[in-house]
């Protein structure tokens, strides 16, 4: 058939709209014949009646159509493009030409469908049309295309895609998709000065609707609420979540969908945007849709029965179906989802930093704590990342909190907002116990700004129920986090009256945990900011001057009866207060718990007063020299000497250190033990440098 009786056909065919009718046979058809036309009318013509043909857009298949109909162009862009390249490397001894009919140069072919795109269609048509050969030439410009072709190209899509957007506010879900379907891959071929032509305060709320709201988006979190009757009780206790479920196919629907399988680039540009706009106010405005979506979200999770879950108990309780199918794609888009947000909000919270109008007193906290919020309401997402943190949202949870710590009345609004709602108690729901992990990860961040009374009240009494629950597994980030915000807590100047009272109950649980539920370096590094709290120049140790001496004791009382047997390798390496943790020697891999203790002890002296130091200092190196197996005794003797020597001691310590080592036997005491004072009980009390007085050799006799 001809190119001519080709062309009637399929213009007859995109007249008249039927169920049965062939589209992607159509679209086919379309691009095969816009490659071939030799006349530019005709090109124009089929632009122009693609762009309205009621057998396209009478009722298309949401999104999906439309990324059809741009690939219509961007094949036809790529079979010219080939076609270029080809003649011009025809002097290379390339043979091939594409087959292609049209003898139309790449600018008149060009040029006719751009008159193609014409008043008839909306202008949101006419960014597929542009977008599609804007995507298809590429970054084609010194190659083949011509520098001027390219910038004619590029800014007939930024005019297309204002005056689409000066139209978005009569436009349907559909059009506003198609802007940011668009865009979106056509953004990274505009250059810095087309990108700037853009009017971004009319296109922040679109792609806002685009990606949270529309049916082509996120729709709004509420595919969780609807797998919730699909996840069935199929045993005594195991669920399945069927893959041929309605909620399921709605589930890979939106995970597959334009928008969203392209969700990272679309975040990429939301976020480029705000950075843009010129109204400050949308802004706040897209961090408060942000924690609204997250909220619902999190409500929508709440009401499904795959959150009463552990991730842990999933082998238990789900099915193989769901546990290898369903319910990873699930996750998959979850995860999808949290990285976009994040994403949007730390451009948020970068505008924040400088931003008059967002930075006052009124609009800063309030953007931190919406910040949070969502943060808090996706944390059962980030939570499945385990210790995978990604930058982006580290600068962004950092960075509110230290907005928010500015404030702080509004950091104790946030921490009673999200506040365990049964103080005191683990809760058996896991969502709840996800929450109260961000709760404590949070107030640990604020504790220097908290009065003492919410400390007490909401931060210790949120932390003391998982002070002694390290030997669960599904419970250590919580039990970690609890330690870390005790010691936040007892680190803080204005709560020393809270310290000497609870200090006793933390110490207690201590050593209630240590060795079985507490690594050997958790304990350590626990005990040694113990010991700095108690010691001059804190306020405690001005109170309670006796405090730093009896925990020495106690420690000492125990290294008496302590196994000396090696204790197991600890599981983890991580220390209690991640974000507070100090740089130190990794612990010997096997080591005693006598062993570990003294060394606990080592730790503290650098923050002892000084007539603690010269007591402890004998007391030390004699502890040391009772550790049974030679290479543990060596590694302590090792850390003593690199604790005396390695800077932590300050000039006064350090002097107390050079006299005992120098002039009070404390070298013979740390190297040689009792070998260096004999072997009868007597020789303990001979002066140094003393005659050997011969024993009669009558008394031989």
């Amino acid at each position: 058939m001809s190119s001519d009786r080709l062309l009637s056909a399929l213009l007859r065919a995109l007249q008249i709209y039927s169920d049965q009718q062939d589209i992607p046979r159509l679209l086919g058809t379309a691009v095969s014949l816009l490659t071939s036309l030799n006349n530019p009318r005709n090109v124009t013509l089929l632009t122009s009646q693609l762009l309205v043909a009621p057998a396209l857009w009478s009722n298309p298949d949401g999104l999906r159509t439309s990324l059809s109909f741009m690939g219509v162009f961007h094949s036809s862009a790529l079979r010219f493009l080939e076609r270029e390249r080809a003649l011009n490397e025809r002097g290379r001894n390339v043979p091939v030409v594409p087959n292609i009919e049209s003898h139309l140069s790449l600018t008149e072919w060009t040029h006719a469908v751009i008159k193609g795109a014409d008043e008839q269609s909306s202008a949101s048509r006419h960014l597929l049309v542009l977008g599609g050969m804007l995507v298809g030439f590429g970054n084609q410009d010194d190659e083949i295309l011509s520098r001027h072709f390219g910038e004619t190209l590029r800014s007939a899509l930024v005019k297309a895609a204002n005056l689409a957007l000066q139209e978005s506010q009569h436009a349907d879900d559909l059009s506003h998709c198609e802007i940011a379907l668009v865009l979106n891959h056509s953004f990274t071929y505009l250059s810095d000065i087309e990108r700037s032509k853009i009017e971004y305060d009319r296109l922040m709320p679109i792609l806002m609707t685009s990606m949270l709201h529309s049916v082509n988006g996120l729709r709004s979190g509420y595919f969780i609420g609807a797998a919730d009757p699909d996840v069935r009780q199929v045993s005594s206790q195991q669920f399945n979540w069927s893959k041929t479920s309605g909620s399921y196919q709605q589930v890979n629907t939106i995970l597959t969908s334009p928008l969203i399988s392209n969700l990272g680039p679309l975040s990429r540009l939301i976020s480029h945007t705000l950075e843009h706009v010129q109204d400050s106010w949308l802004v706040l405005s897209a961090v408060e849709d942000l924690a609204d979506f997250s909220r619902r979200l999190l409500m929508q999770w709440r009401q499904n029965k795959l959150s009463e879950i552990d991730a842990s108990e999933e082998v238990e309780y789900l099915l193989d179906e769901a546990r290898q199918i369903t319910v990873p794609t699930l996750w998959k888009l979850l995860r999808s989802t949290l990285f976009a947000v994040v994403i949007v909000f730390r451009s948020a919270v970068g505008r924040l930093m400088g931003d008059g109008v967002l930075a006052t007193n009124d609009n800063a906290p309030h953007m931190a704590q919406e910040t949070l919020h969502a943060f808090r309401s996706l944390s059962f997402i980030h939570s499945r990342l385990g210790s995978t943190a990604f930058s982006q949202y580290t600068f962004t949870y950092l960075a509110a909190l230290d907005v928010l710590a500015s404030y702080p009345l509004d950091a104790e609004d946030f921490l009673k907002s999200t506040a365990p709602s049964e103080l005191g108690s683990i809760p058996d729901h896991p969502l709840e116990r996800c929450l109260d992990l961000f709760f404590l990860n949070t107030a640990e961040q604020l504790s220097f700004g908290l009065t003492p009374s919410i400390s007490e009240q909401l931060v210790i009494a949120a932390a003391m129920p998982y002070l002694t629950s390290g030997g669960n597994p599904k419970l250590l980030p919580i039990f970690e986090a609890a330690h870390s915000n005790m010691l936040a807590v007892f680190s803080t100047p204005q709560n020393v009256d809270i310290t000497t009272k609870h200090l006793p109950f933390y110490v207690d649980a201590l050593f209630q945990v240590f060795p079985h539920n507490l690594s050997p370096r958790q304990f350590r590094f626990a005990f040694k900011n113990l010991i700095r709290l108690t010691s001059p120049p804190s306020r405690i140790a001005a109170s309670q001057p006796m405090l730093a001496a009896t925990l020495l004791e106690i420690v000492h009382d125990r290294v008496r009866s302590a196994p000396t047997s090696a204790l197991p390798l600890p599981t983890t390496q991580g220390s209690i207060a991640s974000p507070l943790a100090e740089a130190e020697e990794p612990i010997m891999p096997k080591f005693s718990e006598q062993a570990v203790l003294i060394s606990t002890i080592v730790d503290s002296l650098p923050s002892l007063s000084h007539s603690l130091l010269e007591e402890w200092l004998p007391l030390t190196a004699a502890l040391i020299n009772c550790i049974p197996d030679l290479s543990m005794r060596d590694h302590c003797k090792r850390h003593f000497w690199d604790t005396l020597v390695g800077g932590e001691m300050d000039p006064e310590r350090s002097q107390i250190c050079v006299d005992w080592w120098t002039s009070r036997g404390g070298r013979e005491t740390l190297l040689y033990g009792d070998e260096i004072l004999g072997e009868n009980e007597e020789d303990k009390y001979k002066m140094s440098g003393a005659l050997e007085v011969e024993k009669p050799v009558l008394a031989k006799l």
